[in-house]
Formats: C-alpha cells, sequence, structure tokens
C-alpha cells in the first residue's frame, strides 16, 4: 500500500506573503529615496554652506585691505603734515637766525673802519640791494666820519611778520650803544631792522627797511 501526503496551499495566504513583500519592498524604496533626497539636500545644504563661508570669507579680507589701505594713507598723510610743519618751523627759525645776524652786524660802525661796515652791511644781500646799500653807505660816511661815530650792537629778537612761499619778511630787534662826539658817554637805544629774505635764492636777503634807525639823525639812534 502506498500512502501519499497531501500539501494544500491556501491561495489568499499566498496573495498576502506577496502583497506583504511588495509592500515591504515599496517601503524600502520609499526610504531609499527619502534618504537619496535628504542627502541631496545635505549636499546641496553644505555646498550652499561652504559658497557663503567663501563669500564671507572673501568679503572680510576685502573690509581688511580697504581698512589697512584707509590706514596706511592716514598714516602717510600725517606723516607728511608733520614734516611739512617740522619744514615750516625749520624754515622760520632759519630766516630769523639770518636776519637777526645781519641786523647785528649791519648795526656795528666805527668810523675808523668804514670799510668793514660797509662789508658787512652789503653781505649776503641780492646784486640790486648791495648796489643800493653801498650808495646809502657812502652818504652815511660824511656823517660817520666827522663824528666819529662808534656803535656796538647786541642781538634781541627776531620776529618772522609773513612767509609768502619761502619769501620771508622778518623784524630784527637790535640793541645799539652809540658814542659820537656829541654824546661821548654814549646812547643806549634799539635799532629795528625790517628784512625780506629769499629762501630759495641760499637766503638771499633782498630787501631791507629799518636801517636808518641806527643813523637817526647826527646824534643817536631814537
Amino acid at each position: 500500500m502506498t500512502n501519499s501526503t497531501s500539501v494544500l496551499t491556501d491561495p489568499e495566504a499566498d496573495t498576502d506573503a506577496a502583497a506583504s513583500e511588495s509592500t515591504s519592498e515599496d517601503r524600502t524604496r520609499r526610504r531609499s529615496a527619502v534618504l537619496s533626497s535628504a542627502l541631496r539636500r545635505g549636499r546641496r545644504t553644505g555646498d550652499s554652506s561652504i559658497k557663503l563661508k567663501t563669500v564671507a570669507t572673501a568679503a572680510i579680507v576685502l573690509i581688511l585691505a580697504v581698512a589697512v589701505a584707509v590706514l596706511g594713507w592716514q598714516l602717510s598723510d600725517k606723516a607728511d603734515q608733520i614734516d611739512a610743519a617740522r619744514a615750516d618751523q625749520a624754515g622760520t627759525a632759519h630766516a630769523e637766525q639770518v636776519a637777526l645776524d645781519y641786523a647785528t652786524a649791519a648795526a656795528q660802525m666805527n668810523f675808523q673802519d668804514v670799510a668793514s661796515w660797509r662789508t658787512r652791511l652789503t653781505k649776503g644781500t641780492s646784486p640790486e640791494l648791495s648796489n643800493r646799500l653801498t650808495q646809502a653807505a657812502t652818504s652815511m660816511e660824511q656823517i660817520i666820519t666827522p663824528l666819529q661815530w662808534v656803535s656796538t650792537a647786541k642781538p634781541v629778537a627776531a620776529k618772522v611778520r609773513s612767509d609768502n612761499n619761502g619769501i620771508y619778511a622778518v623784524d630784527c630787534f637790535v640793541s645799539v650803544l652809540t658814542k659820537n662826539s656829541q654824546a661821548p658817554e654814549g646812547i643806549q637805544s634799539t635799532a629795528t631792522y625790517q628784512l625780506t629774505l629769499d629762501s630759495h635764492s641760499n637766503w638771499t636777503i633782498t630787501d631791507i627797511g629799518g636801517i636808518g634807525s641806527a643813523l637817526n639823525g647826527a646824534a643817536a639812534p631814537r
């Protein structure tokens, strides 16, 4: 006798299993799709973040570069201003010193050595002014010699009155002690000189006023 075993299958169960497997696969695909989409979004977000950081870094670098450039310009401009101020101060001081030295020397006279006074009177002056002073000195000799004039001088002060592009107008004050035949005991006075100096021409004295104050009248300066 032969025994046979019958295996019965449930069609509905098979269908449910297939459906379940299909649903599982669908869910897996959906999850994969969602994950892929998230990864893509993440990459795009990451790329955007990197680009934003790059742009921000570049902007910061640019701002710093501009700030450094502006600061450098300001420092350079400030340095130029300081240099210009120092140059102006140096020019003023030199003009005052040159003028005061000249005025002091010009105020010293001795009837026994008029030639030396004439040399001091024209030293450092322009050719035109030198010619004028020489003519004036010749006239002054007519007073100096007969009166036996002797003057000694000491510098008092000098002040730049104006500076017109390197042309300095300077007021000088010199203390003068004058002795002559009419005032043998000597008279003390202050002579005032107004000088114009050209710094562009080796500080040449181009004009002078007040030089007659040391020879004001036949007695002494007033």
